[in-house]
């Protein structure tokens, strides 16, 4: 159903978090060069979000593009506040008749594996954002390339949230409490704003504690010295473009070009960053 209006909603509800202000960026930035106007929605409960919906009732939406999913029947809620609204998402989403857009992530998880084991790192984990969430398609091609090597996935942790300090609280947990000889090498996160966390808690257990932790993502942080993380550049460019397409004409794309990404190689991979220090490897392996 391609949408017949001008305003086009844009729901979420983690504006601090930095990868989704770059899709928020690029969104109102391609529905600008459309002609569309740009109505935001932040919500953060159910209740917010319904309140958001019945103010947004009071104006012609022709569509939601969700920037987060929020909870498991959101699309119901949709459908009983602006009935025949079209929807899509640039999140991963509970809902099985959700129009979803994202990069796979196991291309990048395979990468990320082979680039660590190539460090000789003998041990790794993956960090989660959810308890008990699906397995992110990251840690599926991740745990590929380690079995490939005869190697194994340790152990699995999680944050608990999208979030930098519970990624800083679960990992500083995981050192306290593992010892030295059996603690991970390697940890692939979820996402740059885990990694964030869990390098900063890797730097303050000091002890001789030295993890590679890589993220996904490149956000804009990830560059700079402070961190020198290595992470997965995900296209955004052509992930809205892909969304949009579907929300405003009912056309998608099957080739899945769209999901193609780059690893970004910089120094946090090797497991021994020093702040600062300039990264001895600042090359993309571009696909």
């Amino acid at each position: 159903m391609a949408v017949n209006s001008t305003i086009v909603g844009i729901v979420s509800d983690e504006f601090i978090n930095p990868h989704t202000v770059k899709l928020l960026n690029e969104v109102t930035r391609q529905l600008n060069e459309r002609g569309f106007i740009t109505l935001l929605l932040n919500a953060n409960s159910r209740e917010s979000f319904q309140s958001a919906l019945r103010n947004a009732a009071q104006l012609p939406v022709g569509g939601l593009v969700f920037l987060t999913s929020l909870f498991s029947d959101e699309l119901s809620v949709v459908a009983d506040i602006l009935p025949q609204t079209a929807t899509v998402h640039l999140s991963h989403s509970a809902s099985a008749d959700a129009n979803v857009v994202i990069a796979d992530g196991y291309d990048a998880g395979e990468e990320m594996g082979l680039l660590l084991l190539s460090q000789g790192h003998q041990r790794f984990g993956f960090m989660h954002s959810q308890e008990n969430s699906a397995p992110a398609r990251q840690m599926d091609g991740f745990v590929a390339s380690l079995q490939a090597e005869q190697k194994e996935l340790n152990i699995e942790l999680s944050a608990g949230g999208n979030d930098r300090e519970l990624a800083y609280q679960a990992m500083m947990a995981y050192l306290k409490k593992t010892r030295a000889a059996e603690r991970i090498n390697a940890l692939f996160c979820e996402s740059d704003v885990l990694a964030f966390g869990a390098l900063q808690a890797v730097r303050d257990f000091a002890q001789g504690a030295h993890v590679a932790v890589v993220g996904f993502d490149d956000v804009d942080e990830a560059r700079a010295s402070t961190w020198h993380l290595t992470s997965w550049a995900q296209r955004r460019d052509l992930l809205v473009a892909e969304a949009l397409n579907r929300l405003l004409e009912n056309r998608a794309d099957t080739s899945n070009a769209w999901q193609q990404g780059e690893l970004q190689v910089r120094h946090s991979h090797h497991g021994k960053h020093v702040p600062g220090e300039m990264s001895q490897c600042g090359c993309a392996i571009r696909h």
